[in-house]
């Protein structure tokens, strides 16, 4: 069958998320064939190149959620764009019928992202009519959505028609279209302080998230012509699946191994936006991921905490089916299998260093375990994240160390040496990612933020004892196999340290154990066998999206117009049954002789 592989921000380019997971789905599906459909984030990695495609890749499309003169969300953005409505750009571009069919379709989308509803502070106190709040609240979630939906799908078929949606949702138009419904009734009171700069932050941003609706991807020969769409994350990447479906019919399978909305949530504390925009665009982002999970024929999250989120957001729990990510064991193979216990006094962190990894704790609680064991190590191996912060907060740590472990030497002539210490993959003691876990007992992760914790996986296949704090994923992949103690809590942490740095057997043990669970769980090849059954299953389930042949001699319908034999290659043996022969081989079958293929 041909697959609609939708991607932002990764796959095929050579830099960007979950690139090594469809890498490895597409090599390892080879009995199909793949069209991918790709958004790239910015020019430094369009400028990177691509990732080397085999041979069941047959076409590739890409489209920027970027241009070259835009800050989005910055300081300059808002600036811009009010020289851009002073100079009258927008909607003038379209036809008087055009203009009213754009402002009937955003002004649906602006109401039922200024009236979300309450949330965090807003909330109301409601006392005894709790319950019947609750089902006002629901009824108006409920018109919010079909608002939501008439809104979007009117602005895709009105960028369909006419070529995208040029400027249209930076103009003053739009503007004062969500001025109007911010000041509604009913708003909350964040969104209702909205001021003009802030209207034009988010249509900054609004514009750039639904830049896919403007690409020329929805025609027979593009999305129309495949049969089944995989969007491999939400939000801007699932909207060209959710158009393919209205359009064409085709269905769509979403996997999420990250939740886009909560990473959304996380992302907006960190930016320089204001009260109001950041509500606008959680309740933009949320009415998106409920229109996702409802159209989508099958949800993939890659672990249950992921789950929790995607059905607190309006995902039907039987259309939702975990499915762990692969992962690469092979790497891994003679270290876990081998008896080599790391040394018995040294604790290993792998990972990128950045504040959510809580590196400041585990330094607090390495002390406490020095204190108690005098010749313990810590090493702590990895890069920081890419800019400023990560930089940052890795001389933060250094300098800490520094303070809580001054160098220590045997005697008056001996070099000071620090039982702390930072190390990258690729340097000499730590040549590649195997020789990372190898280097010590128990693997720690202290993380304060996490979703599905790779690092922690790649120990379990090194056969590595593993101390954890209890965030995201974490306790649905350790499973009994390590330790666990709540985040934020350096003292918990150490007691885990000590109690596996004192019993040797414990260690050998839970790594055992934890190597065993990892092979059952998290390998490349059940994620493969996984996905083969889920793409059979959706295409099983999919109505006909072409007219149905008469049976010959009735004149009737036939009742199956596309029946499994017409995905196996070679020709039907009986030329008065079903259609002609270049209209039942599949795209990917080609010309085949009448002898090939036979079964």
């Amino acid at each position: 069958m041909r697959i609609g592989l939708l991607t932002d921000g990764g796959y095929p380019y050579a830099t960007g998320e979950s690139r090594l997971w469809c890498d490895r789905l597409v090599r390892g599906l080879a009995q199909h064939e793949f069209d991918l459909f790709a958004l790239s984030r910015s020019a430094e990695q369009e400028a990177q190149g691509w990732v080397q495609l085999p041979a069941q890749v047959s076409r590739v499309r890409t489209a920027p959620l970027w241009t070259a003169d835009e800050d989005t969300l910055g300081l300059h953005a808002p600036r811009r764009l009010l020289a851009r409505l002073l100079t009258g750009g927008g909607v003038r571009s379209y036809g008087r019928r055009e203009r009213r069919r754009f402002v009937t379709h955003f002004t649906a989308l602006a109401t039922s992202v200024c009236a979300a509803g309450a949330t965090g502070g807003e909330q109301d106190e409601r006392g005894e009519g709790a319950d019947a709040a609750a089902g006002e609240d629901a009824a108006a979630a409920r018109a919010a959505d079909a608002r939501f939906t008439e809104g979007l799908y009117g602005l895709a078929e009105l960028a369909c028609e006419h070529g995208g949606l040029p400027a249209a949702l930076r103009s003053e138009t739009a503007v004062r279209i969500l001025e109007a419904a911010c000041r509604a009734p009913g708003t909350g009171r964040t969104v209702q302080t909205a001021t003009v700069p802030d209207l034009l932050a988010f249509t900054a941003e609004l514009d750039r998230v639904l830049r896919p609706l403007s690409l020329d991807w929805y025609d027979e020969e593009s999305l129309g012509a495949v049969d089944l769409c995989h969007a491999t994350s939400g939000g801007a990447a699932a909207l060209p699946g959710l158009l393919a479906k209205r359009f064409f019919g085709v269905p769509l399978l979403v996997t999420e191994h990250a939740v886009q909305l909560r990473a959304h949530y996380l992302a907006a504390t960190g930016r320089p936006v204001s009260a109001p925009v950041r509500a606008l665009l959680a309740n933009f982002h949320g009415r998106l991921a409920t229109e996702v999970y409802r159209q989508a024929a099958l949800i993939t999250p890659g672990n249950t905490h992921a789950r929790r989120w995607q059905e607190r957001c309006g995902a039907e729990p039987a259309k939702v089916r975990t499915v762990y990510p692969g992962m690469e064991s092979g790497r891994f193979a003679a270290l876990g299998e081998s008896e080599d216990d790391g040394g018995p006094d040294t604790l290993v962190w792998v990972g990128r260093i950045e504040p959510a990894k809580d590196l400041i704790a585990l330094l607090h609680a390495f002390a406490e375990v020095r204190r108690a064991e005098p010749d313990a190590r810590l090493r702590i191996i990895g890069a920081p994240a890419q800019g400023h912060e990560g930089a940052t907060y890795l001389a933060h740590c250094r300098a800490l160390a520094a303070q809580l472990f001054p160098d220590e030497a045997a005697d008056a002539h001996a070099v000071g040496d620090n039982p702390v210490s930072f190390e990258d993959i690729g340097d000499a003691d730590v040549p590649d990612l195997a020789q990372a876990y190898a280097a010590g007992g128990v693997v720690v992760l202290s993380s304060v933020v996490e979703g599905f914790p790779i690092s922690l996986v790649e120990a379990m296949f090194c056969g590595r004892a593993t101390v954890s704090t209890d965030v995201g994923a974490v306790v649905e992949v350790i499973g009994g196999t390590g330790l666990v103690v709540p985040p934020r809590n350096p003292r918990a942490l150490a007691d885990a340290c000590l109690a596996l740095l004192r019993d040797p057997e414990r260690r050998a043990r839970l790594g055992a154990a934890a190597r065993a669970r990892a092979l059952e769980l998290f390998t490349v090849e059940q994620n493969l066998a996984a996905f083969r059954g889920i793409y059979l299953e959706l295409i099983a389930q999919a109505p006909v999206r072409r007219a149905p042949a008469p049976v010959a001699g009735s004149g009737g319908p036939r009742p199956f117009a596309t029946p499994p034999e017409a995905h196996v290659l070679g020709l039907w043996p009986d030329e008065d049954f079903g259609p002609e022969p270049d209209e039942r081989t599949p795209s990917w079958a080609g010309a085949r002789g009448a002898g090939d293929g036979d079964v």
